[in-house]
């Protein structure tokens, strides 16, 4: 089974509801919620919605998993969390600072800790544990204490993996978190999502890019329908016009780009195009509204 859905509420959470059953949680990771607020989170979700919960970085990032009594005591208030929620995921995501030489004391944490019936999963951070001797070193370490390796599927496979696989996707663009995805990568991700649940796993694909909540319904629809939704509702210059709606008037076309570059517009049924390949070429001025910026495109068409 593939189960989709966002890290974090990108939109209002009824809307939210409207369209997947999973969500991570992520606000944990940055402070330990009120138990009030936890029993609403709960409480307002539909009964099948599953929650998964990012733990709080005092574990990963201060006490770096060390199995120290302030680390332990931070895991159970984590575990609370999950209780509360019915979580049976959570998620551990250490810092590019955790490097490969640290990988004995991360697994000693996790043979430390009491579980309980929570899944534990690991998403590692930083280009050494890449390579082909870490990530052998990694796949013993992670099977010996029965934790799945969290990834970005476009960037590395998990080195090893129980029952579930878990993917986190934060974009390919230049700036962490600015993409959107096309159709194509989208196409790869449920080749890779398809291939280990023919293994049986129970998939988890969740989006963290700044465009989450589009590209997971987008990849939603894929996988129920076999087709994709449009980008925007229309195409061509109003594709464009859609997306340079976006952001606030007036803008530069440096400020263009950062904000909205990396969004797809579909200039034809079917074809999509980064804004930035359109407003590369437009004169460095300061735009007054969206329908200086498409006639700027236009001109630059016809020319």
């Amino acid at each position: 089974m593939i189960k989709v859905g966002c890290c974090g509420y990108p939109v209002a959470m009824d809307q939210y509801y409207a369209r997947f059953r999973l969500v991570e949680i992520n606000k944990t990771f940055y402070e330990i919620p009120k138990t009030a607020t936890v029993e609403k989170w709960r409480e307002t979700a539909p009964t099948d919605f599953e929650f998964t919960v990012k733990a709080n970085k005092s574990i990963s990032h201060q006490h770096k998993l060390n199995t120290t009594e302030p680390c332990l005591k931070a895991f159970e208030q984590t575990k609370i969390i999950c209780k509360l929620l019915k979580a049976k995921i959570l998620l551990i995501q250490t810092a590019a600072s955790f490097t490969p030489d640290r990988l004995d004391a991360a697994k000693d944490f996790f043979k430390t800790v009491p579980r309980d019936d929570l899944l534990i999963i690991w998403e590692t951070r930083g280009s050494e544990w890449e390579t082909p001797n870490v990530r052998r070193r990694l796949a013993e370490a992670l099977r010996e204490v029965d934790v799945s390796h969290v990834t970005d599927p476009f960037k590395a496979l998990p080195a090893y993996t129980n029952k579930v696989a878990y993917f986190r996707l934060h974009g390919l663009g230049k700036a962490m978190y600015y993409y959107q995805y096309t159709n194509e990568e989208l196409e790869k991700l449920k080749t890779v999502a398809n291939a280990f649940e023919d293994k049986g796993k129970e998939t988890y694909v969740l989006f963290n890019n700044l465009a989450m909540f589009e590209d997971a319904v987008r990849f939603q629809q894929f996988l129920q329908k076999g087709e994709f939704p449009k980008i925007t509702s229309k195409v061509g210059l109003d594709s464009v016009k859609a997306v340079v709606e976006k952001t606030q008037y007036p803008v530069t076309k440096a400020l263009m780009h950062k904000r909205l570059g990396w969004r797809l517009v579909e200039l034809e049924d079917g074809k999509q195009t980064r804004l930035d390949d359109l407003i590369k070429d437009l004169p460095k001025k300061t735009y007054k509204n969206p329908e200086d910026i498409l006639t700027a495109i236009k001109h630059l068409k016809e020319t």
